[in-house]
């Protein structure tokens, strides 16, 4: 067998987690990558790869194997993109996964990279939830918070801060809080991805950090149904100050506690580990980056 194709079958293997999620990855079956796999043991004369019933895992020779591998596919990779120019000029197919708060500040950066290169396409998506971006053949994808997985790169783009709010219903209703350890006793609307969990996380005037376990009738991944249950006066909520600062200005929602802070956050663009980044990426996030700047008050007018 091919000893390249030997290579990219075990690493794609070990970066996927499994057999079948590699064939996917490469267009091949599942029996034709464990074939490539046997191969290239058979030709070393020793094992790789421990298989079990529910998972793949690394011996010890074979975790030494694979960094030496993934070095050298990089490598290889890097020479392709030089031999055909691919570093200089952006090209193919952009894929992007983005939180659906920052459609608003993402949507500008790709009209202005596909007006700026011909030679690009941009397949966008949204949602909440993070995705596999290795198995699902992400480029990049834009989140509120950094990611749980430690393996990717993470480029900070701009900070950014909750904005704990409710109506003047809610107010009229339960009276106003007057302490931060208050908000335990309301009925408090929490979004799935906070970091925190259920402990609300601030900075009194002085910088010194607090906090309050809440509790409440409401968590959902969704900004939006949050911000209507604040307006509708069912809830407090800690919002994205982006999210909400025409429902303040307005008058519509009252920013409770203004003397707490809450801890800044960062949106970030996620990108897997990779020796090379191509022009299409690069070109990208350096694009977001320069945008996200110039954006920064708009992101984050509570600062």
């Amino acid at each position: 067998m091919d000893r390249f194709t030997s290579l990219t079958a075990f690493v794609r293997v070990v970066e996927n987690g499994g057999f079948s999620a590699a064939a996917r990855r490469l267009n091949m079956s599942t029996t034709m990558v464990s074939n490539h796999v046997q191969a290239l043991e058979d030709r070393l004369g020793v094992r790789l790869l421990n298989r079990t019933t529910r998972k793949v895992s690394l011996t010890e020779i074979g975790q030494a194997y694979y960094d030496r591998s993934t070095q050298i596919l990089a490598d290889l990779e890097q020479a392709d993109d030089i031999a055909g120019a691919l570093q200089s000029t952006p090209r193919g197919t952009l894929r992007v996964h983005t939180a659906t708060h920052m459609v608003p500040f993402v949507a500008p950066v790709v009209a202005e990279f596909l007006s700026a290169y011909s030679e690009v396409k941009v397949d966008l998506r949204m949602g909440e939830a993070n995705v596999d971006l290795i198995e699902e053949g992400y480029d990049i994808a834009l989140r509120m918070t950094s990611p749980p997985d430690s393996s990717l790169i993470v480029r900070s783009l701009a900070t950014w801060r909750h904005v704990l709010c409710c109506s003047h219903d809610y107010l009229d209703k339960h009276g106003r809080v007057q302490q931060l350890d208050e908000l335990a006793g309301h009925n408090c609307g929490r979004h799935l991805n906070y970091p925190f969990g259920d402990e609300w996380r601030f900075l009194d005037r002085k910088g010194t950090p607090a906090s309050v376990r809440i509790s409440g009738s409401l968590i959902t991944n969704s900004g939006e149904a949050l911000r209507e249950v604040a307006l509708a006066g069912a809830a407090v909520c800690l919002m994205a100050g982006f999210l909400i600062s025409d429902d303040l200005e307005a008058g519509r929602l009252v920013r409770l506690l203004p003397e707490y802070r809450t801890v800044e956050l960062s949106m970030n663009a996620v990108y897997p580990h990779r020796h090379h980044l191509s022009a299409k990426v690069r070109t990208f996030l350096d694009m977001l980056v320069h945008h996200s700047a110039e954006q920064q008050k708009l992101i984050n007018p509570y600062s």
